[in-house]
């Protein structure tokens, strides 16, 4: 069933760039140190308003599996820990790891720019270099601000597929926020030409290089990268509030919209075994990984004290130390991933409703929830 989706809530409710922003200006104070009971405070935030949750943390060969509410809401079907969900803008960190790989084997180079690479894709590409997309210092503007990008779904036509070099043109039609370098503010254009430029150098989709040197050698088997809205298997509906309760499913918006920068399906516990693989150096060597982990303040009007980005990798401050990893928020889905700096430890939370829709309190309950549980760890 086809829903329309009023344009009164799309800023916020209906970008990922924008409920990203919203999410982080959200951000409370870090949780205290131990976490007695995890279940209970995931049971909490599913009460106050949220359909469902999956929290899951790591510490070394530990893993502890949560799960609370619905997956689906009608009919009704429970969330299960095991539930594939969309990971939004944590695909990113996944992006950046295939750029930096082809950076160690010596096909790229962070100093290489978008003209290079790209030749006639972006205007000035020539002063944008591939760590400036990484880092989102490329000043670019985010075509998912652009109503023409967002117009197929709000009309109803969650199916709607975007090619990623249409999205990136549609972006480029905008004058650029800064010059390149002069400031940072997060775009998701950067990742879209960062999957075109990583297209180009391998002439294969950006899809299979994250099977061949991310999901596979992980053995991460519910972990994909879908060009089409189904999602297969068990899996957690998304839901978002669209002017008034209650609550509509848009599971089936196309993974198109954010491709490079917000596509991936995984499950939590994959999440979070990826982060692990990552920071523990499984992935990337070591002048790669410290290039990753060199981070800025956060742009943008979302900055929060302590809290930096670097190359597809966030840090963010606990009361028990840096956490590192990234937030992803899309139509439906919130998820964040923390993970230590040797990647020993791990938490990743989900809900299946974007922060935008979510009450004060739930989003308190949130951010206070995911720093618990990797506080809980240590």
């Amino acid at each position: 069933m086809r829903k329309t989706i009023q344009p009164t809530r799309r800023r916020c409710a209906a970008t990922a760039a924008c409920l990203a922003a919203a999410a982080l200006a959200c951000l409370p104070a870090a949780a205290g140190a131990r976490a007695p009971n995890l279940q209970q405070r995931l049971d909490t935030l599913v009460a106050s308003g949220v359909p469902g949750a999956i929290l899951v943390t790591g510490d070394g060969d530990r893993t502890r599996r949560f799960a609370s509410g619905l997956a689906q809401v009608a009919p009704e079907r429970r969330m299960r820990a095991s539930d594939r969900f969309r990971i939004a803008s944590l695909t990113k960190s996944y992006t950046a790891t295939v750029v930096l790989q082809l950076v160690d084997e010596g096909k790229l180079s962070l100093a290489d720019t978008v003209e290079r690479r790209l030749p006639g894709v972006v205007p000035n590409g020539a002063g944008i270099t591939l760590k400036q997309l990484l880092n989102h210092t490329s000043g670019l503007f985010d075509y998912e601000r652009d109503d023409n990008v967002l117009a197929p779904y709000l009309s109803g036509n969650f199916g709607h597929a975007w090619a990623p070099r249409q999205l990136v043109d549609i972006a480029v039609s905008h004058p650029p926020l800064f010059a390149p370098g002069a400031q940072q503010s997060y775009s998701n254009t950067n990742y879209v030409v960062a999957q075109l430029i990583v297209e180009a150098l391998t002439g294969r989709p950006l899809g299979d290089e994250l099977e061949r040197r991310i999901f596979r050698p992980l053995r991460l088997r519910k972990t994909s990268y879908p060009l089409t809205p189904a999602i297969p298997g068990r899996h957690a509906h998304g839901y978002m509030v669209v002017g008034q309760p209650p609550a509509i499913d848009v599971t089936g918006i196309s993974p198109t919209i954010s491709p490079g920068s917000g596509a991936i399906l995984s499950t939590a516990r994959e999440v979070a075994a990826f982060y692990g693989a990552l920071l523990s150096g499984r992935l990337l060597e070591r002048d790669e990984l410290r290039a990753m982990t060199t981070t800025l303040p956060v742009g943008g009007g979302t900055d929060i004290p302590g809290q930096r980005y670097g190359l597809g990798l966030g840090s963010f401050p606990t009361s028990c130390g840096t956490a590192w990893g990234h937030n992803g928020t899309q139509p439906g889905y919130m998820t964040w991933a923390y993970a230590s700096r040797n990647g020993a430890r791990q938490a990743v939370l989900m809900t299946n409703l974007e922060p935008g829709s979510m009450t004060a309190e739930a989003v308190q309950r949130f951010y206070a929830l995911i720093a618990a549980a990797f506080c809980s760890t240590s």
